[in-house]
């Protein structure tokens, strides 16, 4: 395996690397693809790394200083692209992996963006939302020369928000002198935010379902699906297949789940949790643990929270016809591998995922234009952008007779891969 050259923290032993497992999704496609061993050192490296300290004054008058984290991995297609994310779990592997995923993400799709992502360690739960405002803007204060809307977009990730997206646009604008609505996408309407953004990945994740539940010849009506994470991924994802007639059985946070045989109430549990941050056994449903929920029988399986969640422990428990990565990475190398020899189709993250980063370009495209478009044209726009990709990729397996986790990386890498040598290299 190439492993990069940069010093990036190890994992813990007990931690499957998700830097090292894209980089190891990247060799196979490297070798599928008979590339050149040079590009496949450019493409494992990250072309820039920068961590900032962050000092903040907390509420109660101490200071605390955190590390924030962005990786850019390649810019070759356009600007870089990726989300921030606040989690106690960042570390710069991880968002080294999730900068490199983006950037086989927007070429799959056909997007001109390049792969990027910033992360800071922390619990947003743990502080006030002053506190929060102060750590976003001296992030942003403090890579001020690395963002912006030519050179690195970021948007909502996990744990922030549009929220955090204003705050970034008007701590950028503020510095350059004028308003910047294109530094950020996911930020508020209100600021040259687009309509649909908000669904957007998890519209993205029940197209993708119903476009391979189609290609068995079978539909989302009816169909039952399990979705462990209710967050703004799981929760959207689970109200529009609900919308679209599927049996939500299962869905977790965190904490734990809830399962009910007959189907839970999607939009009545989205105002609970919306309103409460936490998900209750509504009228005919049952507590279950996280694991639990993993393995339930249902034709489809949507992992919509961390990354490692299938591994080798758990894989011969999973009972879904279909696993769809609507997170980043919840399948490990040696799960997926498991899954596949058992006949089980897995919707690879970097297309199952794409609708945000989608709706992200269409949202820069639009603010760049300063012509705003209504919900409908950005719902349709998205979803023919990721049916072309879908169909790329189902015909792409079934040329090179690989999964399509494969061809969704050789079609990624392999529009990487020209770009680079048709640019060239400098000097």
């Amino acid at each position: 395996m190439v492993s990069s050259s940069l010093p990036l923290e190890a994992p813990t032993p007990a931690h499957i690397c998700p830097f090292d497992q894209a980089c190891s999704y990247l060799e196979q496609a490297v070798r599928e693809l008979q590339l050149d061993q040079g590009l496949l050192a450019i493409l494992s490296n990250p072309r820039k790394v920068v961590t900032v300290s962050i000092p903040v004054k907390l509420d109660s008058g101490e200071v605390q200083v955190l590390a924030g984290h962005r990786v850019q991995h390649c810019d070759v297609l356009g600007p870089y692209k990726g989300g921030l994310r606040y989690h106690p779990a960042v570390t710069l592997r991880e968002v080294s992996a999730l900068a490199m995923l983006m950037t086989w993400k927007c070429a799959l799709l056909g997007i001109p963006f390049g792969g990027a992502k910033g992360g800071i360690a922390l619990d947003p739960t743990d502080y006030s939302i002053g506190e929060l405002e102060r750590i976003t803007r001296r992030y942003t204060s403090e890579l001020i020369k690395d963002i912006g809307p030519e050179v690195d977009i970021p948007a909502p990730d996990m744990g922030t928000s549009a929220r955090e997206m204003a705050w970034i646009m008007d701590t950028y604008s503020v510095n350059v002198g004028h308003a910047v609505p294109g530094v950020v996408t996911g930020k508020p309407i209100s600021i040259g935010g687009s309509r649909g953004r908000e669904l957007a990945t998890g519209r993205g994740v029940m197209i993708i379902v119903r476009e391979a539940l189609a290609e068995r010849g079978e539909s989302l009506v009816g169909a039952r699906v399990v979705i462990q994470g209710f967050g703004n991924v799981g929760s959207a994802a689970a109200l529009l297949l609900h919308q679209a007639g599927a049996k939500i059985l299962a869905v977790s946070t965190g904490s734990g789940g809830i399962f009910a045989e007959a189907g839970l109430d999607i939009p009545a549990l989205k105002v609970y949790a919306a309103a409460n941050r936490k998900l209750i056994a509504l009228s005919g449903a049952k507590s279950i643990t996280n694991a639990e929920l993993l393995t339930l029988p249902c034709d489809v399986l949507i992992p919509a929270a961390l990354e490692n969640q299938i591994t080798h422990e758990n894989v011969n428990q999973i009972k879904a016809s279909i696993v769809a990565e609507a997170a980043n990475g919840p399948v490990t190398l040696e799960a997926d591998q498991a899954l596949l020899a058992r006949g089980v189709t897995v919707l690879p993250d970097i297309l199952t995922n794409a609708g945000g980063v989608v709706v992200s370009y269409l949202e820069w495209v639009q603010g760049l234009s300063y012509v705003f478009w209504d919900e409908e044209r950005v719902n349709r726009e998205m979803a023919a952008l990721m049916v072309q990709a879908y169909r790329h990729v189902i015909q792409e397996s079934k040329v090179r007779q690989v999964s399509l986790r494969m061809a969704a990386y050789t079609l990624g890498v392999g529009r990487i891969a020209q770009a680079l040598t048709d640019r060239g290299l400098y000097p």
